[in-house]
């Protein structure tokens, strides 16, 4: 029997899919429309069978608490009086064994079914190579909706601080750490394609239920001005992240944004954000940061087993997958190939995954592979 909180959140979803239905000119498919309706309870059918795993351990182990290794989620406290970060654990907490959902989420102006979608073969790769995956191209009308039905009641500032960024691509990169951390599953931008299905991006040696999330290394410039181009030594790529729901490094990434965003709105800053602050604001310098600071934060890893930090030294050069903790690093080459520097090979490599064409990407020309000068 629903009770009266669930009552209201079935009323709210029923409210939000006819409103969309009748309004939209793109109204959303029958699968979003099902996963609206998933809000109310946990799914279990849309689990897939994606194995993780590697090899490269760095020698680090995450504590067993901290990564929620528990099938009984706990009692949802929704107080604000209590922080965000707290707030989000609880309204979306993370067990590492559960299976990676079969969820692929993408975002765009438009759908495939509208007229002006230019990016149809690279969006058809992924249901391609994802059979049975619930795969869905968020338009930006939707993924508000989305926001609110995630986050609403428990969380209402970062519903906030999402209406109060002021650039689309701010939203678009808050988007995919906002449905990755209540949904989880795989995050591509739309000028992604798959090259392998992500049921083969990780070799089976580590078992499935000790990773909950996989990243791989946009940038590994191993040259003196590195710092011309890039704004990490080593940068992690965001333009596809697989991961499970409730994530501890998403739960940082959507903190920090909600916050910043906030302090920026109250000080009436936000509008003097432009393009070349999106790399700090919610790109991959942010995302890298965050990772960084999850791999060397004692809540999660005991760190007396490890000699020194973890940073760019343990990635770089680095050519198969490497473990730490719960988090599954690629190589460059498996989601950069073909980029003809700092190691990447090329799209036939069996270690090439997706391949990222920029064409719907906000990077700057400095911030691209693609194009950077010769040494």
């Amino acid at each position: 029997m629903l009770n009266f909180r669930r009552a209201l959140v079935a009323t709210a979803l029923l409210i939000t899919v006819l409103f969309l239905i009748t309004r939209s000119t793109s109204p959303p498919s029958e699968a979003l429309v099902a996963e609206f309706a998933k809000v109310q309870a946990e799914p279990d059918a849309t689990q897939s069978d994606a194995a993780v795993g590697g090899n490269g351990d760095t020698g680090m182990r995450s504590r067993p608490g901290p990564h929620g290794q528990h099938h009984q989620h706990p009692m949802q406290d929704t107080s604000l009086t209590l922080p965000l970060y707290e707030r989000l654990a609880r309204q979306h907490p993370y067990d590492v064994e559960v299976k990676f959902p079969a969820y692929i989420w993408q975002t765009w102006k438009w759908t495939p079914a509208h007229g002006e979608f230019d990016f149809r073969p690279q969006e058809a790769s992924w249901t391609e190579q994802h059979p049975g995956f619930v795969h869905e191209v968020v338009t930006d009308a939707v993924a508000s909706q989305f926001v609110r039905m995630l986050y609403g009641p428990a969380t209402p500032e970062v519903v906030e601080a999402y209406d109060a960024l002021p650039l689309p691509v701010l939203k678009a990169d808050f988007f995919r750490y906002l449905i990755l951390l209540a949904r989880g599953g795989i995050y591509a931008d739309i000028d992604t394609s798959a090259i392998r299905s992500a049921l083969d991006w990780i070799p089976s040696s580590v078992p499935r239920d000790q990773v909950g999330l996989v990243i791989g290394i946009e940038a590994d410039p191993d040259r003196p001005d590195w710092k011309d181009w890039y704004s990490r030594r080593i940068q992690f790529c965001q333009w596809t992240i697989q991961a499970k729901p409730g994530h501890p490094v998403l739960r940082d990434v959507v903190t920090r944004i909600t916050e910043h965003t906030l302090r920026l709105k109250r000080a009436g800053s936000l509008a003097a954000i432009d393009d070349r602050a999106v790399i700090e604001f919610t790109g991959p310098a942010l995302w890298t940061d965050a990772i960084f600071d999850y791999f060397n934060d004692p809540r999660f890893f005991d760190m007396s087993r490890s000699v020194s930090p973890i940073d760019w030294r343990n990635f770089t050069g680095m050519e198969t997958p490497r473990r730490v903790g719960d988090v599954i690093v690629l190589p460059i080459t498996s989601f950069s190939p073909g980029v003809e520097q700092m190691g990447a090979k090329d799209y036939d490599d069996p270690m090439a995954y997706v391949k990222h064409d920029f064409k719907g990407t906000w990077k700057p020309e400095s911030e691209r592979h693609i194009g950077e000068k010769d040494e």
